[in-house]
Order: C-alpha cells, then structure tokens, then sequence
C-alpha cells in the first residue's frame, strides 16, 4: 500500500491525462481524446517540473501562497516557468490518486517538495 505523500491516506490507480494538475479528472481525459488540450512540460519551482495542460498552466497562479508554503506571499505562476518540451503524442497513462487529496501523484510528489523547500 503507497501512502499520499501529504495526508497519508491510500492511495488508488487510476486513468490520467498528460496533465500533472487536473489529469486525474474524467473531463481532462474526455478532453484530451477531443484534442482540446495540449501538454506542455515546465520547470515550475527550483529544478521541479509538471507537466501541464493549457489550461492549468495559465491559471497555476491561482494557487493560494500557502498552499505551497510561502508564507511572504509569493505565488508560482506562468511568468515563472522555463519551457522544458511540449508533449507531441499525448496520452491517457496510469498513475497513483489521493481520493482525499483529489490529487495525482505526481503533483502531490511536487507539492511535497516545495513545501519542503519552503520550511525553512
């Protein structure tokens, strides 16, 4: 059993689209078989990457300061992403999903490690 690496909590396998923030989501994966969407990778934070959907690459902003342990108020967001490759094929793959967190795994490794950089 592999564990959530913010609350704990198990974690379940399921389908995700490309994107590291909503891919979880039945309407990502709905979209990226529409080709709605497309994927881009970024160094998002300190050498830590996600790879992004076209949506949530723009509004990543939005993400409170403390939601990523800031606590001087700065926010990550599009302005401070460095272009890593944009994904050509995209496809559903699977990864590990906090029901609790309604978060991937991949995300949850990121947040985990900001926040560790944010302790300080």
């Amino acid at each position: 059993m592999e564990q959530c690496p913010i609350c704990y909590h198990e974690l379940e396998v399921r389908d995700c689209a490309p994107c590291d923030d909503c891919g979880w989501d039945a309407k990502e994966i709905n979209h990226l078989n529409q080709g709605i969407h497309t994927y881009t990778t970024y160094e998002v934070y300190n050498g830590l990457q996600l790879t992004l959907c076209n949506f949530c690459d723009v509004d990543f902003g939005s993400y409170r300061p403390e939601f990523f342990g800031f606590s001087n108020g700065k926010r990550i967001g599009f302005q401070n992403f460095a272009f890593v490759k944009e994904l050509v094929d995209p496809q559903v793959t699977k990864d590990k999903f906090c029901p609790k967190c309604s978060m991937r795994l991949k995300f949850l490794n990121f947040l985990s490690a900001v926040r560790a950089m944010n302790e300080k």
